[in-house]
């Protein structure tokens, strides 16, 4: 994919939040933990400076904060690492926004194995478990630029709390500008009638990738997107499912309360079959080069053809 552009989700994210001021939201401020260069909300003060309030690195007071500012009728999106919006800020997340279902978005960035060298500390593959056991809390990872952007403006519009998670690394920018996005919504990438590749976030890409390759050896794999997590595209996931009788889901996330688990949970009630999960395999990750770490715990398109090929023999 070199030919391809790359950009990193969060700067999607900074960039949606600057479009949507544009394009007349005046209730949207922005909140940030003290880290606005690296989750590019920078890029909304720039503009938009009186709108955005730097909370310093407190972001269990910042959650607090959005939550009252969201009962006056603002639409705060609250920003910071996924480690610490999701994990820090759990409790606060939980008891002030979830509980009463405020209208508060969470902007996570650097979430997942991708953030490469800040190690373990700052790799949350746990963010998706802990913001789907929240009721009512929608979940969204989007795979790309185009997709992150209407993400955040499909998120502004939306009457409720809603969990973002952004990456740090640059990935393929795969989606047409005509690309629509819904919450709730999959969509079917490549048609296919051997196996089932469920895929989000940076690891739609590197699905797509393993489907060529599967392509070249005969296997016929159907790609999909599943931006939103929580709540998932039953219909789409159950038709796929009868479609090829396989399923693979692939995320950068502990397999343990994310994508595949979603899944596993749907078709184990409503369309039983055969389902493998390509993820975290249950530990912590390390330091190091973020794609040198991807390749390591499997989440790379050669990992993913190879075990789809497996799957189908």
């Amino acid at each position: 994919m070199a030919d391809i552009k790359k950009i990193a989700t969060r700067d999607s994210y900074g960039n949606a939040l600057k479009e949507l001021a544009a394009e007349g939201a005046d209730n949207l401020v922005v909140l940030d933990a003290d880290l606005s260069a690296a989750t590019k909300t920078g890029i909304f003060k720039k503009e938009y400076p009186d709108r955005h309030i730097n909370c310093g690195i407190a972001e269990a007071n910042m959650i607090c904060t959005a939550a009252g500012m969201s009962t006056m009728g603002l639409v705060p999106f609250a920003s910071s690492f996924a480690m610490f919006a999701a994990g820090r800020a759990f409790e606060q997340v939980r008891n002030t926004i979830g509980y009463p279902h405020l209208n508060v978005k969470i902007g996570a960035t650097h979430a997942g194995i991708s953030v490469g060298e800040d190690g373990a500390s700052h790799q949350c593959c746990e963010d998706f478990a802990l913001m789907r056991s929240i009721p009512g809390m929608v979940v969204i990872c989007p795979a790309d630029d185009v997709e992150a952007k209407q993400a955040v403006k499909a998120a502004y519009k939306y009457n409720g709390p809603v969990y973002l998670r952004f990456g740090r690394l640059a990935v393929p920018v795969f989606h047409s500008d005509d690309y629509k996005f819904e919450i709730g919504k999959g969509e079917v990438i490549t048609e296919g009638t051997d196996v089932t590749i469920i895929a989000n976030g940076l690891m739609v890409a590197e699905a797509i990738e393993a489907g060529k390759a599967l392509a070249e050896k005969g296997v016929s794999a159907e790609i999909i997107n599943i931006a939103t997590i929580k709540p998932l595209d039953d219909e789409l996931v159950i038709a796929s499912a009868k479609k090829t009788g396989r399923v693979i889901t692939v995320e950068e996330h502990n397999i343990i309360g994310g994508l595949g688990e979603a899944v596993c949970s749907l078709l184990s009630e409503k369309c039983p079959t055969p389902v493998k999960r390509i993820g975290v395999n249950d530990e912590f990750g390390h330091s190091g080069p973020a794609l040198d770490l991807l390749k390591q715990f499997g989440l790379s398109a050669e990992n993913i053809a190879k075990v789809a090929e497996e799957f189908v023999k």
